[in-house]
């Protein structure tokens, strides 16, 4: 599949199916104008409204019961009552401000209070310090654009007894562009968006987001990224998509995950359907940053051959892809 990527005739035919005739993902003509490319792709999508499960009906052993939040930005730690019981809890990123590590800390120290059994978390745009690169490359941009001083940031790691701020996070399991099977239901977690000011897990839109999406394996069940796909939940206050086109068309036309939860744009909060994919905009925070918006709640069915004992396998682990 990525061999095929690669090639510059099937990169960018016009076909406004999101495929080339060998099956791989193109990059859509106005992937830089998502909105612009929502007004075309509109006309042949189905977004209906789906409808979250009620957080008091009963937990059964037949089903995995999911919690979906995201965009908690420190603030779910002073209001872990909104939080409902399941089996999985997944956050979708945004769990800090900045990434400083005490925020990490102080997310980690909540997790570890909660009761569900897995907890999944992926990073986010304001999860700075997660950002390889961005720690690696980019200190005075941390410094100058966000306050995160490189003394500030090495003494906290040193406070903590951790080389990197991901080392903390040590009761849930991490994803980055990685995933892992539970009860044999199969999730993967990726924390790249299109470009968003300067903030961290930043790519180009079109050709460099497709290379992220591309790793996501076709038995993925359910798909954890940060920023939105093209038309479901993406809608900004002013009027704009922020959707990655090419993440709708890599669900649509490759994975076809049963479910895809994200955040990113606050105002988007909210489940829709295409028919096939459940989207979730599980952001917990508002536009104003305000923890107004409750957690979503779905069931899975457990496959056949798998049971809900499964759960207690899982240990907290950073799964990173390299």
């Amino acid at each position: 599949m990525f061999k095929r990527f690669l090639n510059p005739f099937n990169l960018f035919l016009k076909d406004f199916s999101g495929m080339a005739s060998d099956g791989s993902i193109i990059v859509h003509k106005n992937t830089k104008n998502p909105t612009k490319a929502w007004t075309e792709l509109s006309l042949k999508q189905t977004v209906d409204k789906g409808m979250p499960l009620k957080p008091d009906t009963p937990i059964t052993e037949d089903k995995l019961r999911v919690v979906c939040i995201s965009d908690t930005h420190s603030k779910i730690e002073i209001h872990p009552e909104i939080v409902p019981d399941g089996d999985i809890l997944i956050h979708a990123g945004d769990f800090t401000n900045v990434g400083l590590a005490n925020e990490v800390k102080t997310f980690n120290d909540f997790l570890g209070t909660m009761k569900h059994p897995v907890k999944i978390v992926i990073a986010g745009n304001h999860d700075l310090t997660f950002d390889d690169d961005m720690v690696k490359n980019g200190r005075e941009n941390l410094k100058k654009m966000f306050g995160v001083s490189e003394k500030g940031f090495e003494q906290l790691l040193v406070k903590y007894g951790v080389q990197n701020v991901k080392e903390l996070m040590t009761n849930c399991v991490y994803l980055e562009d990685a995933g892992i099977d539970v009860c044999g239901v199969y999730i993967y977690g990726s924390p790249w968006q299109p470009r968003f000011c300067d903030w961290g897990f930043n790519l180009d839109r079109g050709l460099e987001c497709l290379k992220k999406w591309n790793l996501i394996p076709e038995n993925t069940d359910i798909l954890v990224t940060h920023g939105p796909p093209i038309g479901h939940g993406d809608m900004c206050f002013d009027g704009f998509r922020a959707g990655c086109v090419e993440l709708l068309s890599t669900i649509q036309k490759r994975v076809k995950p049963k479910y895809h939860i994200f955040g990113h744009i606050h105002e988007g909060y909210g489940v829709t359907t295409d028919g096939h994919t459940t989207y979730i905009n599980a952001s917990t925070c508002t536009l104003r940053y305000k923890p107004d918006h409750e957690p979503i709640v779905f069931d899975f069915p457990i496959p056949e051959g798998h049971v809900k004992d499964e759960l207690l396998k899982i240990t907290p682990q950073r799964l990173i892809r390299s």
